[in-house]
């Protein structure tokens, strides 16, 4: 019942809003605003719906319309992503947990041994039944608090 009547009053609201021309930065800007001013018990996951589009509702204040080209957030990562790299968004939020599940589980990192780029290595993640599919793009381990990358280091 309650989710009846917030959806009715979300898509009066979004009629009411103009579809505009946004760019990944300009939304990007939004979301960065966004998050400077949200109270800091709420997570910045409110942004991101089901399907991993952003919840535009909450950045109407800060982009004054509904952009008009859909954009995606990866859960895990928060990157931000147009259409046609949307499946990339859904393939670092599988893989990233995936690692984690894997670390927690064995207390490795699940990279390829002796790789100076520490690519991901899919077998072992694969091995324990924490990758449902694989990605057809490679991942790679970076330093910064095991998070992945689908950006080859330098």
């Amino acid at each position: 019942m309650w989710k009846k009547k917030r959806q009715k009053d979300r898509s009066k609201q979004e009629q009411s809003l103009e579809v505009k021309e946004l760019s990944l930065d300009q939304v990007r800007k939004a979301i960065h605003k966004y998050a400077d001013d949200k109270p800091t018990e709420i997570p910045l996951s409110v942004l991101i719906n089901h399907d991993l589009t952003l919840d535009y509702q909450l950045l109407a204040p800060y982009l004054h319309g509904i952009p008009r080209h859909r954009y995606y957030m990866s859960r895990e990562t928060y990157e931000l992503f147009t259409e046609e790299d949307k499946q990339l968004a859904y393939d670092i939020d599988a893989v990233q947990h995936a690692v984690d599940q894997y670390m927690q589980q064995t207390q490795e990192t699940p990279v390829i041994e002796n790789d100076p780029y520490k690519k991901i290595n899919y077998f072992k993640l694969e091995g324990l039944g924490l990758l449902p599919e694989r990605p057809e793009r490679d991942f790679y381990l970076t330093n910064e608090e095991f998070m992945i990358t689908y950006k080859k280091p330098d």
